[in-house]
Order: C-alpha cells, then sequence, then structure tokens
C-alpha cells in the first residue's frame, strides 16, 4: 500500500510541474511580443541609394525625392514621375527599362513553355503510331515472304514430281519402304 501513494504522489507532482512548465512558457512568450515601430516615411530618405531598397518607395531623378510607391496604380502616373525617370529597387535602372525587361524575359518564358508543351505533345504523337513509310515497307516484306513462299511451295512439288518419276521418292506410307526394293 505505501508504493501505490507514492507513485500516485510522483504522478501528481509530474502533472503540476508539467502544468507550472506550460504557464511559465505561455506567460512568457505573451512578454516577448512586441508591436512593430510603424514604418519610416518614404521623405525622410534623400537619397536614391538609402530610397530604394524599400519596396514601398520610388525614387524620382528629376525631382529628386522619395514618394510612396502608388500601390493603386500598377504604374506610377506621370504626375508622380515619369517611366524614364523613376528608379524602384535599384538605382541603376529606370522603371521603364525594368518593365521592359521583365515584359521579355517573361514572355521568353512563357513560348519557351509552351513550345516543350507542342513539342512533347507531337513526340508523343508520332510514337504511338507507326510512320507510312514504315507502313509501307512492312506490306512489302509481307508481300516478298508470301511470294518467296509460294516459290518455295512450287519448286518442293516440281522437286516431288522428278523424283516420283525416277523412283527416287519411296512409298511415304512406312518408312522401310526404301529398304524392300533392294
Amino acid at each position: 500500500m505505501p508504493s501505490f501513494t507514492s507513485e500516485r504522489q510522483t504522478l501528481l507532482t509530474s502533472v503540476f510541474f508539467c502544468a507550472a512548465v506550460l504557464c511559465v512558457s505561455f506567460v512568457s512568450q505573451g512578454e516577448c511580443q512586441t508591436t512593430p515601430p510603424p514604418p519610416t516615411p518614404c521623405s525622410v530618405y534623400k537619397t536614391c541609394d538609402t530610397c530604394v531598397p524599400n519596396a514601398k518607395c520610388l525614387w524620382c531623378l528629376t525631382t529628386n525625392n522619395c514618394t510612396e510607391y502608388p500601390v493603386s496604380w500598377l504604374l506610377p502616373p506621370a504626375s508622380v514621375c515619369q517611366l524614364s525617370q523613376a528608379r524602384w529597387g535599384v538605382c541603376w535602372l529606370n522603371f521603364e527599362a525594368l518593365l521592359i525587361t521583365l515584359g521579355v524575359v517573361g514572355g521568353t518564358i512563357l513560348i519557351s513553355i509552351v513550345a516543350c508543351c507542342c513539342c512533347c505533345c507531337c513526340c508523343k504523337r508520332r510514337q504511338s503510331r507507326p510512320d507510312r513509310d514504315e507502313e509501307r515497307y512492312a506490306r512489302r516484306r509481307e508481300e516478298i515472304k508470301q511470294r518467296a513462299d509460294e516459290r518455295n511451295l512450287e519448286r518442293k512439288a516440281r522437286h516431288d514430281q522428278i523424283r516420283k518419276k525416277y523412283g527416287l521418292m519411296g512409298d511415304s506410307d512406312h518408312p522401310y519402304s526404301k529398304f524392300e526394293n533392294e
């Protein structure tokens, strides 16, 4: 009986210890969470190199200022900055060239994928059915083989007639007919 109470006491101690560890972990996790600082406005940045690493900012060379990228528009309107003078992502590439480059690369990738799919479909279709030339050659081989078989049968029939004529072909009913004639 004393061992039962000690096991029970050990079990209760383990449960309380686990509960305490869980409570401490939840409390400490709640303390670690902090609210993020408010985002820095783009107008704070004074050079292109500090402005363009932020994805939400756009640098305009004509006005030499950093402005918020107008996310409501796909392309920034001319009132914000001309496309040829706008810099976004990197300072050495204007927005117009960036769009042209992305369009060309995207189009090339799309055309490559379509071409690969077409080639795969054509090759698969070509492998599934035999070629016309192959069919023609197969028919021709079959015809040649049939004619050869017919000639062999005719030749065998002629040889058999000659053997009968000269008595070389014995009675095929029993195998010892050849020995009886001697």
